[in-house]
């Protein structure tokens, strides 16, 4: 996996150079609060839209979050300047009843430091 990851920067790093550009991500909103859902309702999602406000290409390289009850979706194709995108995050609320506050990094061709997105909101146990 690393060895993938580093071959993958690599040829990032290649790209950007010869195209002397880079695309920058910029969300709409970085935080969404779901309020109160019921755990017996299932999987919710909410969609993260954003633009790329830079003058090159820009490639979501990654996503990545510390629990399995998130998980996110995009487009690998690149996202030319002043087009947008969507980052697709869901949450499993299954066992999981009260509070809760998770993070998803989002790395991209536009630099080191990933953008952090968040999702929160309280889950109401089912009845027994």
């Amino acid at each position: 996996m690393k060895k993938q990851l580093s071959l993958l920067l690599m040829l990032l790093v290649s790209l950007s150079l010869f195209a002397g550009s880079k695309g920058k991500i910029a969300f709409e909103a970085t935080r969404y609060d779901f309020g109160y859902i019921e755990e017996s309702k299932g999987v919710v999602a909410h969609d993260f839209e954003f633009t790329n406000t830079g003058k090159g290409a820009l490639i979501i390289i990654d996503t990545r979050s510390m629990c399995g009850c998130t998980a996110s979706k995009y487009s690998r194709e690149p996202i030319a300047p002043g087009k947008k995108g969507i980052i697709n995050v869901t949450f499993d609320p299954k066992g999981r009843p009260g509070a809760f506050r998770k993070e998803i990094k989002v790395y991209t061709s536009a630099g080191k430091s990933p953008v952090k997105l968040i999702v929160e909101g309280v889950v109401v146990p089912k009845k027994q």
